[in-house]
């Protein structure tokens, strides 16, 4: 039985090429995301009452988070990991092609990176390979609501002005989805969590500037090569304004990021009960412990 080979979906050389070109041309406040998620890292990090001997993080966004390890004392090696050979990381590396031997690294974290991997399924394996037993994963990822305003007016105006439709906003994985993949990848107590907020925007314009400040324009290889019209991003932003606009004329853009963590297995961590192990019924536990009157 052969294997299927995942789906080619991003542009990785463009994704390094736009972040690349991001760092030179920055705009404030546009790492919003980033931040966000780095925040989160740094309360999901400040209880675990260990050192890790060997820390990665991986990703187009290395850096801030080895800079939150390195704060807490969390390890003591952090190496940071990235596709962009320009962005100051001590490893080239490809998320997709992880060039760690099995069981080198104690602690991974990746931050707003993985959603552009063309096979997540591959990648969370091979990272689970490179723990060592009792291992760490930590990750956020841009979750499936991300941008569904800007998706919806996008594909009204390409179908009202050029009668066709093309992919220009990257799918991202759901919440449960990832939970799953973590379990198939071999991790042991996974946890995953969604934080879905809005931000707000004079017009769609500056919602494509702070994308565009992080280098996180359409990177999908189906994208159209033909340079869209004026008249088609006016009407883009025009559809957004007339369906997303709050009562002050402010636009409306959701965000989502999924956070994931796993742990390799190991003998000393929390197993399940066994199915048919419980020693008193659900039955007997009900009659011990009555039912208030007013449910």
């Amino acid at each position: 039985m052969t294997e299927t080979a995942a789906p080619h979906l991003f542009d990785r050389a463009l994704l390094a090429a736009r972040r690349a070109r991001a760092r030179t041309r920055p705009r404030e406040g546009a790492d919003f995301l980033l931040r966000r998620a780095i925040d989160d890292l740094d309360d999901r990090l400040l209880p675990v009452m260990r050192t890790f001997p060997r820390a990665v993080d991986l990703g187009l966004a290395a850096g801030p988070a080895a800079q939150v390890v390195r704060r807490l004392g969390k390890a003591e090696t952090v190496t940071t990991a990235a596709l962009d050979a320009e962005a100051g990381a001590d490893l080239v590396v490809d998320e997709e092609a992880l060039p760690f031997p099995p069981e080198s690294l104690d602690l991974v974290i990746s931050m707003l990176s993985l959603q552009f991997v063309d096979d997540l399924p591959g990648t969370l394996v091979q990272i689970r390979r490179a723990l060592r037993p009792d291992g760490l994963f930590l990750a956020a990822l841009l979750g499936g609501d991300s941008l569904r305003e800007l998706r919806e007016a996008l594909a009204a105006a390409e179908v009202e002005t050029t009668g066709g439709l093309s992919p220009r906003v990257a799918p991202f994985v759901g919440v449960r989805d990832l939970g799953g993949l973590l379990q198939r990848a071999g991790f042991a107590l996974p946890v995953t969590d969604s934080d879905r907020f809005t931000v707000r925007y004079r017009s769609m314009f500056d919602l494509v500037a702070d994308l565009r400040a992080m280098g996180a324009t359409n990177p999908l290889v189906d994208r159209s090569r033909r340079p869209s019209s004026r008249r088609f991003f006016l009407r883009a932003a025009e559809i957004y304004a007339e369906r997303f606009a709050d009562p002050d004329g402010r636009l409306r853009a959701t965000f989502e990021i999924v956070s994931a963590s796993g742990w390799a297995p190991h003998e000393s961590q929390q197993k399940p009960a066994k199915p048919g192990s419980a020693t008193v019924s659900l039955a007997t536990a009900l009659k011990a412990r009555p039912l208030p009157d007013d449910l």
